[in-house]
């Protein structure tokens, strides 16, 4: 496939730069299959990405910040350009990521809780408040609990 494209262009550097993803994970996403093969420069055979591309690469760039496995993305954009014929299957792959990407943020504000807790606790320590250190310790120490993976 040659590029006889007559919008913008972009190199693969550029691309690289615009969606946040190295370059050897772009070309790995092409040689797997989550992104179609790219069109080749007609003299230099390097990669030359359109726009349709960028937004496409943007918006698998956000579904691999939202830690989505290779293989989910894979689908998603698969099941993409199937329309809205495939809105079931989209809604689900993206409802799982919602509810693990909630998951991940109240396991942060408990871990952000915590370092507070040692933080307050060791102002208290350093100006010789046992008491109050000693209360931010049993706190802290019933948060670990509820940071314990479930068994």
């Amino acid at each position: 496939m040659t590029a006889d494209i007559g919008e913008r262009t972009y190199t693969i550097k550029e691309a690289a730069a615009l969606t946040g993803l190295p370059a050897s994970t772009l070309r790995y996403y092409e040689s797997i299959g989550v992104i179609a093969p790219v069109a080749r420069g007609e003299s230099s055979k390097h990669r030359v990405y359109t726009d349709a591309d960028m937004n496409l690469l943007i918006g698998v760039a956000c579904l691999a910040a939202t830690g989505m496995s290779v293989d989910d993305m894979r689908h998603y954009v698969k099941n993409g350009r199937l329309g809205p014929a495939a809105a079931e299957q989209q809604i689900a792959l993206l409802a799982e990521r919602a509810e693990r990407l909630a998951e991940e943020a109240r396991l942060i504000r408990l871990r952000r809780k915590y370092v507070k807790l040692k933080i307050d606790y060791w102002r208290a320590a350093s100006v010789g408040d046992d008491t109050e250190a000693e209360r931010l310790a049993d706190e802290a120490r019933s948060l670990v609990k509820q940071l314990r993976p479930a068994r």
